[in-house]
């Protein structure tokens, strides 16, 4: 299939290109690695008059250590967090993820923050981010701020970002040494989106779960935060009744839909099985 017709802006700023979309309105969309818009305007289900390139704009590239916090920003790709030593050492989960996004020809051009800004219920990100209580870095009209990833998405495409407003960075404090972590996916294919996904990080000391977080991908109009579930966790052995009772949480809280990739029932009981298996290989990962 062919777009339609656009025009296309190649802003050099972040406040060219929040002022282009701000003056362009509803018809304008800013454009990052592509990977989502792209297929969604060669079927005609997007036609913007616009497309706002990021692609020139240099302070949307790289990955930075600001204190206690690592900021990645928002047109890093996911091959460049594959490529990080420094988050292979301190966040290796973002590596774990990104290794199992589609395929290594869309991880040399799809960004991060494309990832976890469109609202996309299958991307692997946002759940991700919501595991490790990631922030937004936002600018839009009214400036620049700040958006929890737990406070991001509101339904299936739909988000905490104002019209005209992009994503700039990423924002995530470096969970503690020793922690153990783990993104477990079931998809049908490479490339494909998971058919369920989960995200664990976890802590242990003197032999029990000091701290947990649980994200859950692709089971829900949006990424879910499994807070009970990682509340169980917290203090146990994480032995197999706990382990039990955290997954029974977890699968509660899930509204797959029924699609190509299984009926309903199927996809609720698969995100069990990952964030089983995702407890597990955090537990094995984590020292005291």
């Amino acid at each position: 299939m062919i777009p339609g017709r656009f025009d296309y802006h190649r802003p050099a700023s972040i406040a060219e290109a929040v002022a282009l979309l701000a003056s362009l309105g509803d018809e304008a969309r800013p454009l990052a690695g592509g990977h989502s818009l792209i297929p969604l305007m060669k079927t005609r289900l997007a036609t913007p008059e616009h497309l706002v390139d990021l692609g020139a704009i240099a302070s949307l590239k790289g990955i930075q250590v600001d204190g206690d916090d690592i900021v990645i920003a928002a047109m890093t790709t996911q091959a460049e967090l594959i490529g990080s030593a420094l988050l292979a050492e301190r966040i290796p989960l973002l590596k774990e993820t990104a290794l199992v996004i589609a395929d290594p020809q869309i991880r040399y051009k799809g960004t991060l923050g494309g990832n976890v800004a469109n609202g996309d219920p299958g991307n692997d990100m946002p759940a991700v981010m919501q595991c490790l209580d990631a922030a937004y870095e936002v600018v839009d009209e009214a400036g620049p701020r700040r958006i929890p990833a737990r406070a991001f998405y509101f339904g299936a495409y739909d988000t905490a970002l104002q019209a005209g407003g992009i994503v700039t960075a990423v924002r995530i404090k470096v969970p503690p040494h020793g922690h153990g972590y783990a993104y477990e996916k079931l998809k049908r294919k490479i490339g494909d989106y998971a058919t369920a996904a989960a995200a664990v990080v976890l802590t242990v000391a003197d032999g029990r779960c000091a701290t947990a977080s649980i994200g859950l991908t692709n089971v829900s109009e949006t990424p879910l935060w499994a807070e009970e579930a990682a509340r169980i966790l917290v203090g146990s052995t994480l032995d197999t009744a706990t382990l039990d009772r955290a997954v029974a949480a977890a699968e509660s809280i899930t509204n797959p839909a029924s699609d190509m990739r299984g009926p309903a029932e199927y996809r609720t009981k698969m995100a069990g099985v990952m964030l089983r298996r995702a407890i597990e290989r955090a537990k094995s990962r984590a020292t005291a």
